[in-house]
């Protein structure tokens, strides 16, 4: 339970790092949303807290627009996935096929002098050899025996949105070094590998005629041939579609989508130890990194807002908290092509923490103040009808 005073201020004392905390020690909390409006206008953040809500057609319209391209980038994982799924099956049923030719051609090549059963006896021997080197591998730390290159990047709790799923493998994840009971990616090859040897040798030790069994894999071949076209052609169809919404939704073709704010499935990105938090609008995922994204949707400026600035550094900061991986730069995205880069660096490091220390500051003390002398400003001022220190 926080403690408050009877004018909405928090009871908080000044710490040593100069972040603002209760008397249970955790940081006051402070929003991205709260970043925007204090450097936009402290009073208009108060009355903000004071639950003054914005007014105006500008308002209704932006949440509709921010709706809309939640839409547009879910609709794009959505695509995506369905592209994955169908891109896998066909490489499933593709792979069987190959198998069935195999098989048909050990079938019908058996000579008297080798029988189904000799084949059979070396597929089993070597079942247990790719049986024992897969125990072996997952018994072993041999990558890190070898020096085995692997992801040194840290594995994300926390960022689950579009699939409720986690962003990195969690078959394997980052770090990955086997060994002691812990297999990967190569651990399992060698087992199913395995299974596959075994259920061959299996079929072969039945294999009295080697011509029906020839013509029945054969034929399986090639019905299992015409499902793997339907197959790739569901591929083909759903990569087509993908790249509609890929253009639909403004998506860059080397970009990924991580997450994407709905305020319903998007989590909140929190750091306990400065009480940031926030939903950025977009998580990109561009050469590897994780890059936030803020999207505006009013009149496009010549140069990105100080307020929106304000609100991504704060995703800057959370993304990095939260990931344990630096961002090198996020993006304010005004309209469908005027972006701009905002680089992640000490001295916006220290702009930040800065205003959330004063931020901090004024829950506690209070004496928000108006920041400007712009009428023009006040005018586009979503709750200039409650201020009473308003320039118009």
């Amino acid at each position: 339970m926080v403690d408050k005073t009877s004018n909405n201020l928090f009871v908080a004392e000044e710490s040593d790092d100069g972040f603002w905390r209760d008397v249970s020690g955790n940081a006051l909390h402070v929003s991205a949303s709260d970043l925007e409006r204090h450097a936009y206008c402290p009073l208009s953040w108060q009355l903000a807290r004071d639950g003054k809500t914005g007014r105006g057609e500008a308002i209704d319209a932006g949440r509709q627009k921010h709706t809309a391209i939640h839409n547009k980038v879910s609709d794009f994982k959505q695509k995506q996935n369905e592209l994955k799924r169908a891109l896998i099956v066909w490489s499933w049923w593709f792979t069987i096929v190959i198998i069935f030719v195999s098989d048909a051609l050990i079938f019908t090549n058996i000579s008297d002098t080798r029988n189904p059963e000799d084949i059979a006896r070396f597929l089993t021997i070597l079942s247990l050899i790719w049986l024992a080197l897969g125990l072996i591998a997952i018994y072993l730390p041999w990558r890190k025996w070898i020096d085995y290159p692997v992801n040194k990047s840290p594995e994300l709790d926390e960022i689950k949105n579009l699939d409720d799923t986690i962003i990195p493998h969690t078959f394997q994840p980052f770090g990955f070094i086997g060994g002691w009971r812990q297999g990967g990616r190569v651990e399992a090859g060698l087992l199913i590998g395995a299974t596959i040897f075994g259920l061959h040798a299996i079929g072969l030790m039945w294999a009295n005629d080697k011509q029906q069994a020839g013509f029945i894999l054969v034929t399986v071949a090639m019905f299992w041939t015409l499902l793997a076209s339907w197959q790739l052609q569901r591929a083909l169809l759903a990569d087509n579609a993908l790249e509609v919404a890929r253009i639909d939704a403004g998506i860059d073709e080397d970009m990924d989508v991580a997450y994407s704010d709905d305020d319903a499935t998007s989590g909140l990105l929190i750091d306990d130890t400065n009480g940031l938090r926030g939903r950025p609008d977009q998580i990109v995922i561009v050469d590897g990194e994780f890059i936030p994204v803020e999207q505006k949707t009013g009149k496009i400026p010549q140069k990105p807002h100080k307020s929106h600035k304000m609100q991504l550094l704060a995703y800057l900061h959370l993304v990095e908290s939260t990931t344990g991986r630096k961002p090198p730069y996020g993006v304010l995205r005004y309209g469908a092509e005027n972006l701009h880069s905002i680089e992640w660096d000490e001295g916006n490091k220290h702009t930040l923490f800065s205003a959330v220390k004063e931020i901090q500051r004024l829950m506690t003390e209070g004496g928000a103040e108006r920041n400007h002398n712009r009428k023009g400003k006040c005018e586009s001022c979503s709750r200039r009808y409650a201020c009473d220190s308003s320039l118009v």
